[in-house]
């Protein structure tokens, strides 16, 4: 007989607490078999409802990345489309998670549902399993009495609540993308950024000064954040998020991937009278930025 795993089952966007008991409990029982995460890209709901696809809390690469620091042996990444949602319930039963993936158990929060229309329900995945031998395990997703959602944590993120966000995914939000070339405005008045591009898709949180970290290569820098555009200046220009790395001289960072972790939120972006003023709480911003992260 072939060997059996533990399946558990979840689009994992963001692998947050919520994500994580499911994941702790996989351990838990596993007594042996391995742990396999069956996720789903793109998110369905950009198959089903186009117009209303959520940002992403991660990206797939650190999903996956995730859900094996949290016990996954195994990350199966299921691609969402038009086919895989119309396949019946059963189907999705028979051909994935028994013949596939060789489920002996099967752990899912208790909203799950899964084939064409959603037809699937917890309910019916425990019937299932009575004809196809596995068992399920169904968890409740809470804290603080609360539901842990990603949809729960991507409006803290908007709204620039980012400690909230970080409580509730054990970690900081992050954005992942590639330092582009922007106004060099930084770089002229003493404090250099690295202007963050290749980010559509992902939550960026609201407009605003954060203080946080920049990851370029093996390099973890503390940082000032800034997210918005930049209305001291004259000119229009599009939303910008940009990392200042604290008392780094001479970096060149261009064309580099890298990735800000958005640790607290200092202050709303604000128009100055000028540079000078600018300059002044440029310097406060960074002081505190320069505190938090070295807790």
């Amino acid at each position: 007989m072939s060997e059996t795993n533990v399946v558990v089952i979840g689009v994992f966007d963001g692998v947050h607490k919520g994500h994580q008991q499911l994941l702790n409990r996989a351990k838990e029982i596993a007594d042996g078999r391995s742990i396999v995460a069956l996720t789903f890209d793109p998110h369905p709901t950009t198959v089903f409802a186009p117009d209303k696809a959520p940002t992403l809390l991660t990206t797939l690469p650190d999903r996956v990345e995730l859900l094996k620091i949290h016990n996954a042996d195994q990350v199966a990444v299921m691609k969402f489309n038009e086919k895989f949602a119309a396949m019946s319930p059963e189907d999705f039963v028979s051909t994935i998670l028994v013949a596939q993936l060789h489920a002996s158990t099967i752990i899912v929060g208790k909203n799950f549902t899964y084939g064409h229309k959603a037809a699937g329900n917890v309910d019916s995945l425990i019937k299932d399993g009575l004809q196809h031998n596995f068992t399920v395990d169904v968890q409740n997703l809470k804290a603080d009495t609360e539901v842990i959602s990603s949809s729960r944590i991507r409006a803290l993120v908007i709204d620039g609540k980012v400690e909230q966000a970080r409580q509730l995914l054990s970690r900081p939000h992050r954005l992942d993308g590639v330092v582009v070339h922007g106004e060099k405005r930084g770089r002229e008045i003493g404090y250099p950024t690295a202007n963050l591009g290749n980010i559509d898709g992902q939550t960026i949180p609201a407009d605003g000064v954060y203080a946080g970290w920049l990851t370029v290569g093996i390099n973890f820098w503390p940082a000032a954040i800034s997210i918005g555009t930049n209305p001291t200046f004259d000119g229009v220009r599009g939303r910008q998020v940009e990392a200042y790395a604290l008392d780094q001289e001479g970096l060149d960072l261009y064309d580099k991937n890298a990735s800000i972790e958005f640790g607290w939120y200092l202050r709303p972006t604000l128009k100055f009278d000028g540079l000078e003023d600018l300059l002044v709480q440029m310097k406060k911003d960074c002081d505190k930025a320069r505190e938090l992260t070295q807790k």
